[in-house]
């Protein structure tokens, strides 16, 4: 008959083949704000907002990564072949939108420090409207990456099989983030390898932001297995405990050999250029090292709490 004729628009599973939860959800509503916010950003510093130097760039790389990364993922979501992908799919886009979110954040610092003014600039006042125009719609794109962030975030006592979605998974995220800004103030003139004490810090901040990373590899691609008969729970909490001692150590080392009379100045040179001052970058070492100091901490806290079930393990 002409009914039995007609395609089918099922999948071979019996559903439909774009997947409606990815397209008519809380989650889907803001990664679709996420993928618009994104467009008009990068619309509109192309078109006339500009952008300038290592700050502006590191802005207009940011945003263009996360609309690439968003619009991936929605895709992916809204069609199911993430199922194609050997990867833990919720702990990969809650780890996407973690770090877009921090992206978003320090971009939305960054650009109108930068670039916004009162006054016009020598262009004209529509390019200073624009610029206030990008702030806007990169702190309503911050917005929209915390809403996944929250959406997807896992509840206290619940048990989970997305460690990410986690408070110390999210931590983990925000660890390394903060251990990048580290590494680009040491880079910045920091004058790190004068003692062997601050090289003995440079270490410690490489060692924990390899071992932070390798747990979110391991989690994102599914490697959660015992590792050496040890459970993947503990093994984290065991990384997370030496992290916790290794960042205490550099975050007391690191002030000394900078800023006591006898290795450094106490005090920022007057003669000290802005920008290309060895001694700011020593500042924002010794600062984000107590901060990822107290994020160590806090996931070695929360991590006795988190009840982790490996994916191999489910039904």
């Amino acid at each position: 008959m002409r009914g039995n004729s007609t395609p089918s628009v099922m999948d071979p599973h019996g559903g439909p083949y774009l997947n409606r939860n990815a397209l008519c959800s809380a989650l889907g509503a803001a990664r679709l704000c996420q993928i618009t916010m994104g467009c008009a950003v990068v619309a509109m510093v192309t078109h006339k907002a500009g952008f300038s130097g290592s700050q502006g760039a590191f802005c207009m790389a940011a945003w263009c990564c996360c609309f690439s990364m968003s619009t991936v993922v929605f895709f992916l979501d809204a069609t199911r072949l993430y199922s194609c992908l050997r990867v833990s799919w919720d702990n990969l886009t809650v780890t996407c939108a973690a770090c877009a979110t921090l992206m978003y954040m320090t971009a939305s610092v960054v650009y109108p420090l930068f670039f916004v003014r009162s006054e016009c600039p020598y262009e004209g006042c529509d390019v200073r409207d624009f610029r206030i125009a990008v702030t806007v719609c990169s702190i309503l794109g911050t917005l929209a990456y915390g809403a996944e962030v929250a959406l997807c975030r896992a509840r206290p006592g619940q048990i989970v099989v997305g460690y990410m979605a986690t408070v110390p998974g999210l931590l983990k995220v925000v660890q390394a983030f903060v251990a990048c800004i580290i590494f680009g103030a040491l880079a910045n003139g920091s004058q790190y390898s004068l003692y062997g004490a601050t090289i003995y810090c440079v270490v410690v901040y490489a060692s924990c932001f390899a071992l932070t990373v390798l747990v979110v590899i391991l989690t994102v691609c599914k490697r959660t297995k015992p590792v050496h008969c040890m459970p993947f729970d503990r093994f984290v909490v065991v990384c997370t405990l030496l992290e916790v001692l290794l960042y205490l150590s550099a975050s007391v080392v690191w002030p000394v050999f900078c800023f006591d009379t006898k290795y450094g100045s106490p005090w920022r040179p007057s003669s000290c250029p802005r920008g290309k001052c060895p001694w700011d970058s020593k500042v924002v070492v010794a600062v984000f090292s107590c901060i990822n100091f107290g994020l160590y901490l806090t996931d070695l806290i929360y991590s006795q709490r988190v009840k982790f079930v490996s994916s191999s393990s489910r039904v």
